[in-house]
């Protein structure tokens, strides 16, 4: 009698199975197309691992099988791009977990032709997400030299509906606002009050809020017609602190 694998077991094989041909290929055993075979193969073998976890919307799923991982973390992490984890980007930055991508994504409810802002372009995958789904990216990093080579990336790989900058996130992005969604990429102590003020009504706001060593939360905001609040929290969570410059 055969026996099969849970499901998630066998998702979990591909990408160790795909992880190991790049492997080969990373280190001369097999030719370009190997490798770009086996991303391709451990790529959509990551986000059936992310809905396997309860991430349901097809629009963002089918959008992290689109956009290269590969291509947003640094040459020393390509082969471990596509486990569910964060990964270094420099500077004492990290790419976010797939996971946690996808689920700020879903939680969105990111739809083609919306205005979304994003705190903390970091290496620009999450935006490339976004702009995958068909929105228009305002996307604002604090540090300069990740700011630069975001955009770069980004322009490289043809994602032109992202406007990048460099800037203090916490001020938002008023001239471009009001924005459909925000979502933010870095944890700050509070909320803060201008990426509220720049949400539409009927508007969502996707963020991690906790205090550095404190646990942080994932928060979503939503906003009403009449400019009211309402605060739900989705899961404990672990980002970089969002950092405030002095002045």
């Amino acid at each position: 009698m055969r026996v099969r694998r849970p499901r998630p077991l066998r998702r979990a094989a591909r990408i160790a199975s795909a992880m190991l041909t790049l492997a080969c290929a990373a280190n001369g055993q097999r030719n370009t197309g190997d490798q770009e075979d086996a991303l391709r193969t451990a790529r959509i073998a990551m986000v059936d691992l992310i809905e396997a976890r309860g991430v349901r919307d097809s629009a963002t799923l089918e959008a992290m099988r689109s956009v290269p991982r590969h291509e947003f973390v640094p040459p020393e992490y390509r082969q471990r791009a596509y486990g569910d984890s964060p990964l270094p980007i420099g500077y004492d930055q990290t790419i976010s977990q797939p996971y946690i991508v996808a689920l700020m994504t879903e939680t969105a409810g990111i739809r083609p032709g919306m205005k979304v802002l994003e705190i903390g372009t970091g290496s620009g995958y999450q935006a490339a997400v976004l702009a995958a789904m068909g929105a228009q990216v305002f996307t604002i990093e604090l540090l300069e030299p990740l700011a630069t080579s975001a955009a770069a990336q980004l322009a490289r790989l043809g994602y032109a509906n992202v406007t990048a900058r460099h800037g203090n996130g916490y001020a938002g992005w008023p001239e471009e606002g009001p924005f459909d969604a925000v979502i933010v990429t870095a944890a700050p102590e509070e909320i803060p009050a201008p990426l509220t003020d720049q949400l539409k009504p009927g508007g969502r706001l996707v963020i991690p809020v906790g205090g550095v060593g404190a646990v942080q939360q994932l928060l979503l905001i939503t906003k009403d017609a009449d400019g009211s609040l309402h605060r739900r929290v989705l899961i404990p969570v672990r980002f970089v602190p969002m950092r405030e410059p002095p002045g």
